[in-house]
């Protein structure tokens, strides 16, 4: 009975043993867990949301088109076109000679018609002196009064022939004129169909003259935001090569498409190289400026179509945030909604964190500090 009761007792030992070693390694492996669960996931830098001052903007589309684009047409008919002296590019002066049409046709029919001037002008000099003759010869009786009411009568008509002759000539040397096509304003020439030898009915177009050099943006602004606009704002213009150019606004069409609810607004540009009548171009209308709260844009990370960002606890773990965001400026954002202005939040490596994550925050170097400034 001795022995057996010390085989149970030197067992009991054994198996005590076994159980502190167990005992131990388990808590040695839970303190290395706990251990690994306390180290930070990151070394981030902080900051807080600040009140700035934003530009208040709103984008359109549109194109780029000539302020007035004048046609200049042939006045003349059936003449042939004899010189082009312009072409498309080509900056002319108002009253500059465009192109020339042959001048014989006119210019004998104008001869021609200055000798029935000439001709009107004998047969009236006849007139007044037979009417002179029948007025002094009236009381004396020497003519009868049938006869002197002839002469009467013929003064009138020669009168009457001649008026119609220069008005015919007038006619003429108006057409003589008209065969120099003429620039009705200055400007640049946009389109020219003129031909040399071609021969034109009236008002056949001849070239298009962009005038004074004026383009214009046509944007396309939805109805809800022209009522935000006035004659006089001030709008910035992106064009296809990356230019900008400033703008500002002359004139709001008083109506809006019934099918895609967007109402023109012209907006006068300057001349500038980049700017081509035709340019489909991107724009911004500047409706002055107010106060936002914003964060430093790299604060701010976009997954699943949203917006967040990771605000720091008193614990040192972080908590992701969902915010809506608006206007952006020298490289900060506005919130919207979605966070406390005196909230802390993570300003860098964002976009390696997780929702309660630990990070060890540190301050960045002061020349960092400034250039982060807005």
């Amino acid at each position: 009975m001795p022995l057996q009761r010390n085989n149970l007792i030197a067992i009991s030992i054994i198996i005590t043993g076994i159980v502190s070693i167990i005992v131990t390694v388990q808590a040695t492996e839970d303190d290395k867990i706990s251990a690994d669960k306390a180290k930070p996931a990151l070394t981030v830098t902080t900051g807080k949301p600040q009140i700035t001052r934003l530009a208040q903007t709103f984008s359109a589309n549109g194109n780029i088109a000539a302020w007035q684009e004048a046609i200049i047409g042939n006045e003349t008919d059936g003449l042939r076109l004899s010189e082009v002296k312009v072409n498309v590019g080509d900056q002319v002066k108002r009253g500059q000679v465009l192109a020339r049409f042959a001048t014989e046709t006119v210019a004998a029919n104008l001869a021609q018609i200055q000798a029935g001037v000439n001709e009107a002008q004998a047969h009236l000099a006849e007139a007044l002196a037979n009417a002179k003759l029948g007025r002094g010869a009236k009381a004396s009786g020497a003519l009868s009064a049938q006869q002197i009411n002839q002469y009467l009568i013929a003064e009138k008509t020669a009168k009457a022939r001649l008026e119609a002759q220069q008005a015919a000539a007038e006619i003429q040397q108006l057409q003589l004129a008209q065969t120099q096509v003429l620039a009705p304003d200055s400007g640049v020439i946009s389109s020219r169909s003129a031909t040399v030898g071609a021969v034109l009915p009236t008002g056949q177009e001849l070239f298009r003259l962009i005038r004074q050099n004026r383009l214009e943006w046509r944007a396309e602004v939805a109805s809800a935001e022209l009522t935000l606009l006035k004659p006089g704002d001030h709008a910035s213009i992106t064009t296809p090569g990356g230019s900008i150019v400033q703008g500002k606004v002359r004139k709001i069409a008083p109506t809006v498409d019934p099918q895609t609810r967007l109402g023109l607004v012209y907006v006068d540009l300057p001349n500038h190289p980049a700017l081509k009548a035709g340019m489909f171009a991107k724009g911004k209308f500047e409706l002055g400026s107010s106060e936002a709260i914003t964060l430093l844009q790299q604060s701010v990370v976009l997954r699943d179509g949203f917006s967040y960002v990771f605000k720091l606890g008193a614990d040192g773990r972080v908590t992701q945030v969902k915010v809506q965001i608006g206007r952006r400026s020298g490289g900060r954002v506005e919130v919207l909604d979605g966070l406390q202005p005196d909230a802390e939040v993570i300003t860098s490596g964002v976009g390696f964190l997780n929702d309660g994550d630990l990070v060890k925050v540190v301050s960045l170097p002061a020349s960092e500090q400034k250039e982060q400034k807005f």
